[in-house]
């Protein structure tokens, strides 16, 4: 069975000026620009559980705040997330955006992958 680990929250801006201010005010440290690897934004280094921000899209995890879940296996998760009555709305190979059973959303990063 696979177990999955909080990695990364993830919030859309659409002021992502105003919005690094917010979080490095709340959260009492500078959020850094991403890699190219992990993609457009930015996000803490100092952290167990990364927060990250990125300008609001329209893609499927472009446009809500999202927990981002680190598993070992992610085709495993994603059989586990509709084994248990959740779905799958943007599969990946990397990460994918699902909806628990109650539809709220949330992602899965492969380890390695996500926030670190």
């Amino acid at each position: 069975m696979p177990s999955a680990r909080p990695a990364l929250i993830e919030f859309p801006a659409d002021d992502t000026a105003r919005a690094l201010r917010f979080w490095s005010g709340i959260l009492g440290q500078d959020l850094t620009p991403r890699s190219a690897e992990q993609g457009r934004g930015w996000q803490t280094a100092n952290s167990d559980t990364v927060v990250g921000v990125h300008e609001r899209g329209t893609g499927p995890g472009d446009t809500v705040s999202l927990p981002y879940f680190e598993v070992n296996d992610i085709e495993l998760a994603l059989g586990r997330v509709a084994e248990l009555g959740g779905t799958v709305i943007h599969p990946g190979e990397r990460w994918a955006i699902c909806r628990d059973s109650e539809g709220s959303p949330f992602a899965l990063a492969a380890a390695g992958e996500g926030a670190r």
